[in-house]
């Protein structure tokens, strides 16, 4: 079992976004039956952020909700929050007060009923050195017992060896999948790797892309916040099901789900030389979807070869991210 701050959490974690952070958030009851599904099936590593929704219903006030509901989980749960963005997302902001203002809102959201293992400020922030940052989390709230470590968010290598020196890393969050295996090559998970440091990879399913669920552009609601995504535009997103495709052949060779396939993939790579820890959080809203996602299958070195291969051959159509979001470069 992988261990984060020496706590043992399943090899498969639950990314809660999806729970808040839409035009219609489902009803609260069915995101926490989706959370206890979660936590059932062993994905105890639970993802969120203070920005998940809006001010009135978030990631924080769903939190809270669900542990007055199940007290008894709380101490089952390792928590990593990402902050320091604004309630938008699109303000990063790691100055001591951007920082202070952003914990302690999301620590009195929970109303003392979870312990925040892992707080990260959701982007690097330009205007202000790494050493202020940490400086300020580490001394006022990891030292003082308020938090319980320090992880970073999409972000490079460099800034990975950069805040090594600083802090000790709880873990790494960035986006893995087969449709992105960037960090697999650009010497972010070498990194992790060589300072023993777990990488946490959102959306292994490429946000809905390798779950086979899209079939046409029309099966996106047009309220739906992956309108915003260059991939998921419509001189993008056809091309981008068709490469899916290729997975889902391979995936039906093995006797499994494409999301299996693909969430497995991520884990596997694991077992490659130099190469850290992964821990994937796919995010999903039902139960029967959550289970799915919980459900690991075998990926042979044949396997991950071939995966491997086809994942850098392919040429995904459109960027990450649309230019507005910002990122670590």
């Amino acid at each position: 079992m992988p261990t984060i701050l020496g706590k043992e959490v399943g090899p498969v974690g639950y990314g809660l976004m999806g729970l808040t952070w839409r035009p219609d958030p489902i009803p609260i009851e069915d995101a926490i039956a989706a959370m206890k599904t979660a936590l059932q099936n062993g994905m105890n590593l639970w993802n969120a952020g203070e920005f998940y929704g809006t001010p009135e219903y978030n990631s924080l006030t769903l939190l809270e909700r669900y542990f007055a509901k199940y007290p008894e989980d709380a101490d089952k749960v390792v928590l990593s929050i990402k902050g320091a963005a604004g309630l938008d997302a699109h303000k990063v902001d790691g100055s001591p007060e951007g920082v202070r203002s952003s914990v302690d809102r999301c620590l009195e959201l929970l109303k003392g009923r979870k312990t925040i293992d892992i707080f990260e400020c959701a982007r690097r922030d330009p205007k202000t050195p790494l050493y202020v940052t940490f400086g300020v989390l580490d001394k006022e709230y990891v030292q003082t017992g308020k938090i319980g470590g320090i992880g970073l968010s999409e972000v490079k290598a460099s800034t990975i060896h950069e805040a090594a020196k600083l802090i000790k890393i709880a873990a790494v969050e960035v986006e893995l999948s087969l449709f992105t295996p960037d960090v697999l090559d650009n010497g972010v998970a070498a990194a992790c790797a060589e300072l023993k440091i777990p990488l946490i990879a959102y959306a292994p399913l490429s946000r809905g892309l390798l779950t086979g669920q899209f079939k046409s552009l029309g099966d996106l609601s047009e309220q739906s916040m992956l309108h915003v995504y260059p991939r998921f535009h419509p001189e993008a997103f056809q091309a981008n099901l068709d490469l899916a495709k290729q997975f889902e052949a391979l995936a039906s060779k093995k006797g499994c789900t494409l999301p299996q396939l693909a969430i497995s993939w991520t884990i596997a790579v694991s077992r490659k030389p130099g190469s850290p820890t992964v821990i994937p959080i796919p995010g999903a809203t039902k139960p029967s979807r959550i289970e799915e996602n919980s459900k690991l299958v075998e990926i042979t070195d044949d396997e991950l070869a071939e995966l491997e291969k086809t994942a850098k051959e392919i040429k995904v159509a459109g960027k990450r991210y649309p230019d507005f979001i910002p990122s670590d470069g």
